[in-house]
């Protein structure tokens, strides 16, 4: 039975990568069912997909399923980022019922308003510094990848659950630059500027879910590596969800990746 929502924010999922975590945004969009759904940014990867394309069965289940939920009245928002720039010249016109804007502003059941962009505007090495980026997503998807080894190597040692390697780097990365960079206190200075009750982005792979000076700070995350969405009840309250890996999910993850041996 699926649970009935206001609102679904999502943002990097990656489409076309390796790392997609495909099947378990596939699981919770079938857990939720919205009037609204907001699709924040670098939902196709057009960056990677330039070095070589990897378009599974699933992830073209999620499109075909984004595009039939559109078809049958809810009402289906892209918000493109950096790794989806190229569909930024679309802003106001539609694909397939989906409505490609170049941001949106969302007032939630409750009243509070919110602005939704993708964020990479406040990404100091994505605009002035593209090519740290690009080298910088080549390292993270080779992390990515080679998530999938030492998950093998963890199931051979008996350890139980599922630890990432990309995601321990990201954290490391993110708080020795963060003095430099500082993306949330940009993000919240926009909001502020804009009268608006918070915001809500994706870009740094990082959902939280929090108030900072009074104004609500939320970021989706991403469906590479957390797999996390935010959602808006039926009352305007929002709710960060991790969508964890079954047991068949995290059997077929780490047995479908391991190295072989000659």
């Amino acid at each position: 039975m699926s649970i009935k929502v206001r609102a679904i924010f999502l943002s990097d999922i990656h489409l076309g990568t390796r790392g997609c975590q495909a099947e378990r945004l596939l699981d919770f969009l079938r857990e939720h069912e919205a009037e609204y759904i907001f699709l924040i940014g670098d939902i196709v990867d057009f960056w990677a997909m330039s070095r070589g394309i990897h378009w599974t069965p699933v992830q073209n289940t999620v499109v075909q399923k984004l595009l039939r939920r559109a078809r049958h009245g809810e009402r289906i928002y892209l918000i493109p980022g950096n790794h989806d720039e190229a569909l930024r010249e679309y802003s106001g016109t539609a694909f397939g019922d989906i409505q490609v804007v170049a941001e949106y502003l969302h007032t939630a059941a409750d009243g509070r308003r919110y602005l939704l962009i993708h964020g990479d505007d406040f990404d100091q090495v994505t605009r002035h510094h593209r090519w740290v980026a690009v080298l910088g997503d080549v390292a993270y998807n080779g992390l990515i990848r080679a998530n999938g080894w030492l998950s093998w190597l963890r199931r051979k040692l008996g350890r139980p659950g599922y630890w990432s390697l990309a995601g321990y780097a990201k954290r490391k990365v993110k708080s020795a630059v963060s003095f430099i960079f500082d993306f949330e206190e940009s993000v919240i200075h926009a909001a502020r500027e804009r009268g608006v009750d918070g915001v809500i982005c994706g870009h740094i792979h990082s959902a939280t879910l929090r108030s900072i000076d009074g104004i609500a700070y939320i970021n989706c995350g991403d469906w590479v590596d957390s797999c996390t969405a935010i959602v808006e009840h039926l009352d305007g309250r929002m709710e960060l969800i991790h969508q964890h890996l079954t047991a068949t999910q995290l059997q077929a993850a780490t047995a479908c990746q391991a190295p072989q041996v000659p």
